[in-house]
């Protein structure tokens, strides 16, 4: 599914990042790096909704914090990439829990 996306949906300009006392450019800067690292670590398997959901939260988790502009780059990245690998392994233990339930059986009475 992650062919049917690029990352460039999901890049922010200046105006898009909103007031952020000058630095605006800085954060669109750092946010786009973290956006491409992300990107290359993202399993094909993931769904279209799944990553949207990923990229929505790396912003909300960001957004407005003082440590998107005075971390160290790498290390928030590294933050980043570790909050995605943990995203990563709950979707596949839920998609191996929804493989492991039994598929219900159609009830001509029900209809």
């Amino acid at each position: 599914m992650k062919d049917w996306l690029t990352v460039q949906d999901y890049l922010f300009g200046v105006q898009d990042v909103g007031d952020w006392e000058g630095d605006e450019e800085q954060v669109a800067d750092r946010m786009n790096g973290i956006y491409h690292a992300v990107w290359d670590s993202i399993p094909a398997d993931l769904t279209v909704e799944q990553i949207n959901f990923l990229m929505q939260d790396i912003w909300d988790q960001l957004r407005g914090s003082d440590a998107l502009l005075l971390a160290d780059e790498e290390e928030l990245t590294d933050w980043v990439l570790i909050h995605c690998r943990q995203y990563y392994e709950q979707c596949r233990d839920e998609a191996s829990e929804q493989d492991d339930e039994p598929a219900q059986q159609f009830d001509e009475d029900e209809y």
